[in-house]
């Protein structure tokens, strides 16, 4: 930096270190907790990934839990939302299916729970939850006064039918599909990333099923950038693998939709060698599966076809078709490529003994669809899409890691033996939350609305003093979560109401709002911008996964970044003007912790922000002064940038 903070602010270190006494910052550094793909350009044979460390994937479910304690410990303490204390499970409402599972297990074992969260600590966390944006002043406000017995299902209601809830929705599905305009495998156009993402978050958007979008994924054809054609086309374009025979990429669209759709990305390693001497630590099911197993899995592909235009194609450059041939095979016998040699024994001449449930051939030329089938209706496809969504609201997966699946160790009917345990923490509701996405046809609506109108949902962050690590896997509480950079950005837009306009690539109206842009590589035409949000770890969707790291950067940059200054000045915020414009220091400081923190300031708070901007004066100057070092400060303080 060329500037220190004190410096760029124009307050002299002193000041700053006795305003900043008051709040605290985040942690420099949170235990690492990411998916564990193996990573797409090291697939095996000499190079093997687990070979070279196993105790990098043995360790990922105990890294997580250790992640989420840190935060549970370090990011509560000192927080006065409310009385910390816990209570006796018992004494709280059982609302549903979920809680009766959560609450059980707590009342079972003894374990002490939080209390349920306030109406602030929930307006705020739902809003973030389900649209990625913190709630506005008036919406605060609107719901605060609220006095029906319903509102919190109202609210509910009224959120997951909203456009935010798109735009919130359609990121986590790229996300989760890992669709991107570059890429190691083949980069896109700017229109073919354009046309799936529109395609995604028109599907989100109608309500259309899980199911039938991962279907529509996995039978895509056409082409990837005309507008005409599904743009669902792109993802399968994605994983077109170069540097070998085409089996290789057959191999990399079975693993990824292994991977994305069923949560078993361990078929990557099937596709190099037997489970046998490589999986016997990491999954029951993995230990006992073939490679030969894998390459049936992956036959299915064997027919899918690319043609890439090349830029010659005046309508449509750089773009690929995708289609199906009505035969094809997939030959054993290849020596070079990503993966192993494969062992001459001729053609798989068909998809037969492949399906992990043991179905017979494909009873169609086009295998790709009877794959689709076969998948979607697989039981693992049901719990993978339950996990994952009980994550993205509740921190922590019932399985970790989200994408290690184990199906000899799910079944809570049939548990394992030996050496091994049931895999999830709560395993008879993993298989009622898979029930519930069967029953409603994978409506991701209702299961978001079942899982957030619980009350295991609604405890509180706070807990008190004899929180244990134990208490973990069991859900005591409500598990603390950085924000997303998108939700970063956004936030600092609606506190302080400076609103940007960025241009994308390919789109004829510019963005306002980062959880609208088609992928956390944008914006492009605002490179600062950009940066700032990559700081916090939002992932490209290719060689790098999104986490929850925290870092000295990321405190560096709220200090310093142009991005948080500009939007901590009087002369650009309308909010902050009128905020200066005030004569009661008292309701000034409510309504800056009200704006930025979503919540009401403690006594200590406000004795202290009342003294600061009581010193000003009526000097308008030092007013705005005043009121600019506190919306700095608030951008500052560490309940800002999480969900609590």
């Amino acid at each position: 930096m060329s500037k220190t903070w004190p410096q760029l602010r124009g307050r002299t270190a002193r000041q700053w270190t006795a305003m900043l006494l008051a709040f605290t910052f985040i942690p420099v550094s949170i235990a690492q907790e990411q998916e564990a793909v193996l990573p797409l350009s090291d697939f095996g044979g000499a190079n093997c990934t687990f070979k070279a460390d196993p105790d990098e994937y043995t360790s990922l479910e105990a890294r997580v839990r250790e992640a989420v304690n840190e935060r549970a410990i370090h990011l509560t303490a000192g927080r006065q939302a409310g009385a910390s204390r816990s209570v006796a499970p018992d004494s709280i409402k059982i609302r549903g299916f979920v809680d009766q599972a959560i609450f059980g297990k707590l009342i079972a074992t003894g374990t002490p729970s939080a209390r349920l969260t306030t109406d602030e600590e929930f307006v705020r966390r739902i809003y973030l939850d389900l649209t990625g944006r913190i709630p506005t002043l008036d919406q605060y406000r609107a719901f605060m006064s609220d006095s029906s017995a319903r509102k919190r299902s109202e609210l509910i209601d009224r959120l997951l039918y909203s456009r935010e809830f798109t735009d919130k929705w359609s990121m986590w599905f790229g996300d989760l599909i890992q669709y991107a305009r570059a890429n190691s495998f083949r980069s896109q156009s700017i229109n073919a990333r354009n046309q799936i993402f529109g395609w995604i978050a028109k599907g989100i958007s109608e309500n259309r099923s899980l199911k039938d979008l991962s279907f529509e994924l996995l039978t895509a054809k056409g082409n990837t950038a005309n507008p005409n054609d599904s743009g669902a086309a792109t993802w399968f374009s994605r994983w077109s693998t170069p540097g070998g025979p085409i089996e290789d990429t057959y191999d990399t669209l079975f693993s990824r939709s292994a991977t994305i759709f069923m949560g078993m990305s361990h078929y990557d390693c099937l596709l190099c060698h037997d489970g046998r001497g490589r999986l016997e630590q990491l999954s029951l099911w993995g230990r006992r599966a073939t490679r030969m197993e894998a390459y049936q899995m992956a036959a299915y592909f064997s027919r899918v076809r690319f043609f890439n235009r090349g830029n010659m194609d005046p309508e449509f450059p750089n773009s690929t078709d995708v289609s199906d041939a009505t035969t094809g095979n997939y030959n054993m016998n290849t020596t070079f490529g990503n993966r192993p040699r494969r062992v001459q024994i001729g053609l798989l001449r068909s998809a037969n003994a492949a399906w992990r449930m043991g179905d017979a051939e494909p009873n169609t030329s086009d295998w790709r669809a009877q794959f689709a089938v076969r998948l979607t209706n697989d039981r693992m496809f049901a719990r993978n899409f339950a996990n994952r969504l009980w994550k993205s609201v509740f921190t922590m997966g019932l399985v970790e890691p989200v994408d290690q699946l184990d199906p000899a160790r799910l079944d809570p009917k049939n548990p394992p033996t030996g050496e091994w345990s049931l895999q999830a923490t709560h395993p008879e509701l993993l298989e009622r939350l898979a029930d519930e996405l069967i029953d409603n046809n994978f409506n991701l609506r209702e299961f978001l609305r079942a899982l957030v109108e619980s009350n295991a949902y609604q405890l509180s962050s706070d807990y008190g003093d004899g929180w244990r690590a134990e208490y973990v896997p069991l859900f005591a509480r409500h598990y603390v979560r950085r924000l997303e950079g998108e939700e970063i950005h956004d936030a600092m837009q609606i506190a302080t109401n400076v609103i940007g306009r960025y241009t994308i690539g390919g789109w004829a109206d510019p963005v306002s709002w980062a959880m609208q842009m088609p992928e956390p590589v944008e914006p492009a035409s605002n490179g600062g911008v950009r940066d700032f949000m990559n700081l916090f770890l939002r992932g490209d969707r290719n060689t790098q996964y999104r986490n929850q790291d925290g870092s000295i950067l990321q405190q560096l940059n709220l200090m310093n970044n142009g991005f948080v200054i500009s939007r901590a000045k009087v002369n650009a915020s309308t909010v902050l003007r009128a905020i200066a414009m005030m004569t009661d220091t008292k309701a000034m400081t409510e309504e800056l912790f009200l704006r930025f923190l979503g919540r009401m300031p403690s006594e200590s708070e406000r004795t202290k922000t009342v003294a600061h901007l009581a010193r000003a004066g009526n000097v308008q100057n030092a007013k705005n002064a005043a009121v600019e070092d506190m919306a700095w400060v608030l951008m500052n303080k560490q309940e800002f940038i999480f969900s609590y």
